[in-house]
Order: structure tokens, then C-alpha cells, then sequence
């Protein structure tokens, strides 16, 4: 008689560790590696053929006609920098210039400084009023250029527009909104009209980004609201004014619109009352397309050393700070 033995499984811990598999690493095969440069040139290739066209070509074109001269009896010829000497030394360019230099001088500090004011009351009026305000306050924007310029023209009229007449009711002399003295004014507040919202959204935008804790703890401390406006939420936003103040200074070096319709109202905005205004005439009402097209180019670099200035020196200010 045999004695039948029971066969039990052996505990898990009595068994030796299993070896760990092998992970297979397969090399990744030549035709998958190479086939991903090529997807991605063509994913970018219709960006790439876009820009070559209609930047890279034009602005290739416009170059070359700026380094030569058309003339009825030598034809066009290669002149090299003669036009970019001509225009540096050009009298109307530089009095242009110098127009809308003291132009953003005063009237980008007001802008910029309405909008962050308008910023800051937005982000500390929380009723619902804010959102309407905000909407009115963008609108400006919306509305064309040239819709707005023409406007605040027919709001300027001495023979129609409500404001010129408005110190007769008090025994003064009207208005002449379009008066050498005050073409800049009006053409400042144009401006400034239009991109107060703009520059304000930007602005209270960056403050929703703020911590509020930041306030919580300027509260704690005993701080008014404006000591909080001014000592916490305007140095926690100084580079989005900064960014502000770029495009602002970027677009009032290309100063054209507004003084291009405000010509049919104001006589004394001759054709070059601004550099842009002065590169268009050149091209469209003397036909000298390749003196404008270096004038073009000369303001091209100009507004690109004065971004870049204004962009150095913030930074060197932030690094002392």
C-alpha cells in the first residue's frame, strides 16, 4: 500500500525572483527617423511659401528699387545709397520727423497714463458697471481709422461741429481746431481716443494676472488704496506697460492716417507733414517710386533703433531696480 503524498504549490516567498524580461528596444528603423523631417517641411512649407511671396519678395523688390533711379533720359539706373543720403539730409523728412517726435513726446506719456488709470479703476470696481465700461471703453478701437479721423473732423468744423462755437456762450472767440497752434492738439486727440481702450485692456488684463494675495497682505500692512495702486499693482504690471509703450511708440513713428484725411480739413498739412505721409506722396503723387521706397527703408530702421532703445533701456532700468 502505497502512502499518497499531497502536492501543495510552494509559498510565494519560497520561490526564487523570476528573472525580469528583457525589455526589447527595438532601434527605431532609418525610413521612421528620416520621416519626420520631411512631415514637418511640409507642414511648414505653406507658411515658408506665403512668407517668401508676399514678404520676403516685396520687401526684396522694394530694396533694390531704392538703390537705383528712373529718369526719363538715363532710364533706371544703379545708384547704390544716393537716396538714403538724400533722404537723411531731405529738410521736409527731417522736419516731419521732428514733428512727430515732439508729437509722441506729449501724447504718448497722456495716453498711456489715461489708460492705466482707466486699468486700475476697472480692476478695483468690481460692480457690473465695469463690464459695460470696458465695452465702451474698447470701442473706439473697433472703429476704422479713417472712420474716426473723418469723424473728429466734422466734430472740429467751425461751419458745422458742435465744440468750435462753444466760447461764444461765453463771450470768447470760436475755436480753430485746424489752427497751426492747435493741429497737433486735435490730431493727438484723435489718437488718443482711439487707443486708450486698447492700450487699458492690455493693461487690466495684466493685473487680473496678479496675485491677490499681493493686495491681501498690502491691506494687512495698513496700506491705502492708492498706496496699493501705485506701490504694488503699477510694479507688478511694468512689463506690460512696458510692452504698451512699445507699440505706441512703433505706431506713432508710423503716423499717417489721421493726417492724411485730416488734410481735406487743415490746409497746412502739406505732403510732408509726417515721414509716412511723405514716403506715400513721393510714390503716388511725384511718381519718384524708388526715392520713397528709401525712404521707406530709412524709416524701417529708424522705428526699429528707437524700439530697440527704448526696449535696452527699460532693461537696464529693471536691472538696477
Amino acid at each position: 500500500m502505497t502512502r499518497s503524498i499531497p502536492i501543495t504549490a510552494p509559498a510565494a516567498d519560497d520561490l526564487p525572483p523570476s528573472p525580469r524580461p528583457v525589455e526589447s528596444r527595438s532601434r527605431p528603423s532609418r525610413r521612421r527617423v528620416t520621416a519626420h523631417p520631411v512631415a514637418g517641411a511640409l507642414f511648414v512649407l505653406p507658411f515658408f511659401l506665403v512668407v517668401v511671396a508676399f514678404l520676403v519678395v516685396p520687401l526684396g523688390y522694394a530694396f533694390w528699387l531704392s538703390l537705383s533711379s528712373k529718369s526719363l533720359a538715363l532710364g533706371t539706373r544703379f545708384t547704390g545709397v544716393d537716396n538714403y543720403v538724400r533722404a537723411f539730409t531731405d529738410p521736409l523728412l527731417l522736419d516731419g520727423l521732428l514733428r512727430v517726435v515732439l508729437f509722441g513726446l506729449v501724447q504718448i506719456p497722456v495716453m498711456l497714463g489715461i489708460a492705466l488709470a482707466g486699468a486700475l479703476t476697472l480692476d478695483a470696481v468690481t460692480t457690473r458697471f465695469a463690464v459695460a465700461f470696458r465695452l465702451i471703453a474698447f470701442m473706439p478701437y473697433a472703429v476704422p481709422a479713417v472712420v474716426g479721423a473723418l469723424m473728429w473732423g466734422f466734430l472740429y468744423s467751425r461751419t458745422f461741429g458742435p465744440f468750435a462755437d462753444l466760447p461764444t456762450l461765453v463771450g470768447g472767440d470760436p475755436i480753430d481746431f485746424f489752427s497751426a497752434s492747435l493741429l497737433l492738439v486735435s490730431l493727438g486727440n484723435i489718437v488718443t481716443w482711439a487707443w486708450t481702450g486698447y492700450n487699458m485692456i492690455i493693461l487690466y488684463s495684466a493685473l487680473q494676472g496678479v496675485p491677490r494675495e499681493m493686495y491681501e497682505a498690502a491691506v494687512i500692512d495698513g496700506a491705502t488704496p492708492v498706496q496699493i495702486a501705485l506701490r504694488v499693482k503699477v510694479p507688478a504690471i511694468k512689463q506690460a506697460i512696458s510692452l504698451a509703450a512699445i507699440f505706441t511708440v512703433i505706431g506713432t513713428m508710423q503716423f499717417f492716417t489721421e493726417p492724411q484725411i485730416m488734410a481735406r480739413f487743415a490746409p497746412q498739412i502739406s505732403a510732408g507733414y509726417t515721414p509716412n505721409l511723405y514716403a506715400y506722396n513721393q510714390a503716388f503723387a511725384y511718381s519718384d517710386f524708388n526715392y520713397s521706397a528709401a525712404l521707406s527703408f530709412a524709416l524701417g530702421f529708424l522705428v526699429f533703433v528707437v524700439a530697440y532703445a527704448f526696449v535696452f533701456v527699460n532693461r537696464k532700468r529693471g536691472a538696477h531696480s
